[in-house]
Formats: C-alpha cells, structure tokens, sequence
C-alpha cells in the first residue's frame, strides 16, 4: 500500500473502532477490498464470516461471478454484485450453513457496496458472499429477487476499494463465470 492509502485506511479504522465494525482487508490480485462488518446488527452472519476468515478459508478462494445488466436474460429482476468465496480445496471444513439473518431485522439493506451472504433457500448460507453494485433493494426482505421474498443477509460494507470491484464485475465471462477468475490472496481482519 502506498502512503496515501494507509493514511486513509488509518482515518476510516479510526471510525470502525469506535463504532464497534470490525474492518477486514480483502486481498485481491487486483488490489484490496476493505470492508466494515457488523456484529451487532448481524451477529450471526458477521461472526459466521470471520470465523471463516480467521481459519485462512478465503486464501486461494477467488471472486467468480459477475452479474450484470447484460447477463441475466432470464430473470425479471436483475441486479449487479460479484460473488466470491472460500478455498474449494477446504471444502471438507466448511461450517455448517447459518439461520438467516433478515435486512428487516438487522436494518442493514443491499445498498451500494454493501456485502452479504450468498444463498439457495433461508438458513443455507455458509462462505460465499456477494459484494453489490449500485444499490440493489430487491435483495432485500420482502423482495422478490429470491422467490422465497426473504431476501440475503446483509452484514457489512465496502469502506475502500470499490473500484476493484467494479474493476472485477467487469471481467470477462461467460454467463455469469469470470472466465479468470479473480483469486483471493488472503483475509485478515484490521482491528
């Protein structure tokens, strides 16, 4: 990192500690995502994500979905996130998957930059997670993106580095597959 980012970073964990976030550095090959999760908001999520990111789950994982407007011909409501998770090599220690965690119930919704845990039906999430682009409220508890209406749960927040996500969302794919992936280095909490 350069002088200025840390500066930066450094301003923006001064507001994660006293606020309770706990920030965590997502390294990319394309550069750092760092976000904010939310343990009192989304205690299940956010504690289910960082015992995954304590254990060394995403180091080798990758980002290796991209949805955009233009690759979702068959869906009504068409939203923008990436999606990346753990080490398919450790899937054999993956957590048992988690009770969901409603936005109508943490108050956090799928705004721009917003991270959440990716999921079939309720209380199945485990490691993947999905970072949106652009605010995307159908994600949300009562929306239809997901037929259930129970939506994701939403448990943190980019703070630095969308434009790396942006940069991934980009990437060439085929449906919705990045053709290469973008793999992840390692996550490691800041504080």
């Amino acid at each position: 990192m350069h002088k200025f980012s840390l500066l930066i970073l450094w301003i923006l964990l001064s507001g994660c500690q006293s606020s309770g976030l706990i920030a965590v550095v997502i390294e990319t090959s394309l550069g750092d995502i760092v976000i904010e999760v939310d343990p009192v908001a989304a205690p299940i999520t956010t504690a289910n994500f960082l015992r995954y990111v304590d254990g060394g789950f995403y180091e080798g994982g990758s980002f290796y979905r991209t949805v955009r407007m233009d690759n979702q011909p068959d869906d009504d409501i068409r939203i923008e996130v990436i999606q990346g998770g753990a080490n398919p090599d450790r899937e054999a220690d993956y957590f048992s998957p988690i009770v969901l965690e409603r936005t109508n119930l943490t108050g956090i919704r799928h705004l721009d930059g917003v991270i959440s845990m990716a999921r079939g039906v309720p209380d199945t999430a485990t490691h993947s997670i999905f970072i949106c682009i652009g605010d995307q409220p159908s994600l949300d508890f009562g929306e239809l993106r997901n037929p259930d209406g129970q939506g994701f749960a939403a448990f943190g927040r980019v703070i630095s580095g969308m434009d790396v996500v942006r940069h991934i969302q980009t990437g060439e794919a085929e449906a919705q597959s990045l053709l290469e992936p973008i793999v992840i280095q390692s996550v490691s909490r800041l504080n």
